[in-house]
């Protein structure tokens, strides 16, 4: 059976597409269930320093992964209907920081590709010595949603890169929400933009009051994808109450007192890391190493007009996938 027929939009994905349904509405305030009381009570709540005598790991891996949309595509079905889809490129890469020698490396770097779409018929398609295999999506499989379809393998291959170069003894930080990879050991999730707000007046007080340096007690996110949790300041000046504010989390699957040890490991190993304004617009969130990969993988990620250019070519040549 033949594929179906598919055109790139002829917009510059950055831009969007040239069609694309409404978004909703603004996300409604959390409403998810924490257990505050998980290192001090929340009657004693307040800003926890570096503890004394511990030192940062010898070893920390950071690991981050960026995505692009190289296409939007639609499909013309045997039936006379229509999906669309995106061709979407990915990286993920790891940075091994050797504190003891003060040097970081690039310690591997994985790139994927994929056509994903609704379309119960797409194929993979080819552009050279390129390949999107398809990804199939469930629902309707509407264009606004179809970026997030590409987190689940993005994860996958940072799951991936990390396994490959992990040692005994190290840490592993990885960007953004840990998901997918709450199961790896001495592992951080590291959310520099806060979105939601989980905690109540008087303690979201206590988090905005930190100094540089100092983290909020550990508290318990009750969702499915929840776990321990805190906040952390990094270095930064004076500034909006949230300035420098992360937040970390680690397994669920922890007892509370290996989640309150990451903690402290947290506090004497991240603030080194923080940037600096005049060299980065998320300073002081977006951690050097974290700043320095993103770079590398985006440049590993090929050139976006060739690749817009192969994939208009490959899809009218012969009138579709191959």
């Amino acid at each position: 059976m033949n594929g179906p027929q598919l055109f790139v939009d002829a917009w510059d994905p950055s831009y969007g597409a040239s069609f694309e349904a409404t978004p909703g509405g603004p996300a409604a305030p959390s409403s998810t269930q924490v257990d505050a009381e998980v290192e001090l009570p929340a009657a004693d709540w307040r800003a926890i320093g570096p503890r004394p005598g511990l030192a940062a790991p010898d070893v920390v891996l950071l690991v981050d992964g960026v995505r692009r949309i190289d296409a939007s595509v639609w499909t013309a079905e045997e039936d006379g209907a229509s999906y669309p889809g995106i061709a979407a490129s990915y990286a993920a890469g790891v940075v091994r920081c050797d504190l003891e020698r003060g040097a970081a490396e690039l310690a591997g770097a994985r790139v994927g590709r994929g056509l994903f779409t609704a379309s119960p018929s797409a194929q993979e398609v080819r552009c050279g010595q390129v390949r999107y295999p398809v990804h199939r999506v469930g629902g309707t499989g509407e264009l606004s949603k179809l970026p997030a379809a590409v987190q689940a393998p993005l994860t996958a291959l940072e799951v991936a890169v990390s396994d490959a170069v992990r040692t005994d003894g190290d840490l592993l930080v990885v960007d953004g929400p840990l998901r997918a990879r709450r199961q790896l050991p001495r592992t951080l999730g590291y959310i520099k933009t806060q979105h939601s707000q989980y905690l109540d007046a008087r303690l979201t007080a206590v988090v905005t009051a930190l100094g540089s340096g100092q983290r909020s007690p550990v508290f318990r996110l009750g969702t499915s994808w929840g776990g321990w949790s805190w906040y952390l300041r990094l270095p930064v000046a004076a500034g909006s109450p949230w300035a420098g504010i992360v937040r970390l989390e680690c397994s669920p699957d922890l007892p509370p007192q290996e989640a309150i040890a990451l903690a402290d490991l947290s506090l004497v190993t991240l603030p080194r890391f923080a940037s600096s304004p005049y060299k980065d617009p998320r300073a002081p969130q977006n951690l050097v190493p974290i700043a320095g990969l993103e770079r590398r993988l985006r440049g590993l990620l090929g050139d976006a007009r060739l690749l817009h250019r192969a994939l208009t070519t490959a899809t009218r040549s012969g009138g579709g996938p191959r």
